[in-house]
């Protein structure tokens, strides 16, 4: 399958890229720093920013699906980059007969989402950090499943919890809408973005993602994902 990724120059996009060439798929990356990403059998660069629609359209063509694992900072100002690129991609694989879509929102998007026995995660961490720091991302990434909602694709929409880097894919845990746990390693996000693209058991619904089998440090992941500068 030829597969286009869109942000397969960032931390997740790199982990999807990989597992899927490995995989056997052809790969098209979408980025707009294509100079980070090396030479590789089955990998093609597409250089588009993700929010322009003359330049997606040009990048999804001829491609067979589309996983998007685009991110962004947290900020004080308003955020557009999930919805603004959900409109531009999705009107862009309706043009070129594209259905399926699978694009990389959060857990937080479900507002009935309550860690189990995560006591000093839901009433510190998720409060402080995520419904704080995070507030502006997290409402664009809604706006963002809205958009993708009202469209006639074959979408899912992949909800991983608190994202750290893990060398090697674990047993994670899929469950609808959200899945019952705090962090989600990267590795474990793309295999299970590449796993539905083949079984589509969550098509036009939200798959949530856990990894349960390793944990990051929690000072580190809100430094790494929230605060630092790239």
């Amino acid at each position: 399958m030829r597969i286009a990724v869109f942000g397969a120059n960032g931390p997740t996009g790199r982990h999807l890229t990989g597992q899927a060439l490995a995989a056997g798929h052809d790969v098209v990356a979408v980025t707009r720093r294509p100079g980070s990403l090396q030479e590789r059998p089955g990998l093609t660069v597409a250089v588009a920013d993700a929010t322009d629609p003359a330049a997606v359209d040009t990048a999804l063509d001829g491609t067979d699906a589309v996983l998007s694992a685009l991110g962004a900072r947290f900020s004080k100002e308003t955020i557009t980059t999930y919805s603004a690129s959900a409109t531009a991609i999705t009107e862009a694989m309706t043009r070129h007969g594209i259905k399926r879509l699978l694009a990389v929102s959060s857990s937080i998007a479900d507002p009935q989402w309550r860690p189990t026995g995560a006591h000093f995660f839901n009433h510190v961490l998720d409060p402080l950090v995520n419904r704080r720091l995070g507030r502006t991302l997290h409402a664009d990434m809604r706006r963002m499943e809205t958009v993708i909602r009202e469209t006639g694709l074959d979408w899912t929409l992949v909800r991983p919890s608190g994202l750290f880097e893990h060398p090697v894919v674990t047993d994670y845990v899929t469950a609808e809408t959200s899945a019952d746990g705090v962090f989600t390693a990267r590795a474990d996000l793309a295999a299970s973005m590449l796993r539905e693209l083949d079984e589509r058991q969550y098509v036009r619904t939200a798959m949530g993602v856990i990894t349960t089998t390793a944990k990051p440090n929690i000072a580190k992941l809100i430094w790494n994902e929230g605060v630092k500068k790239k």
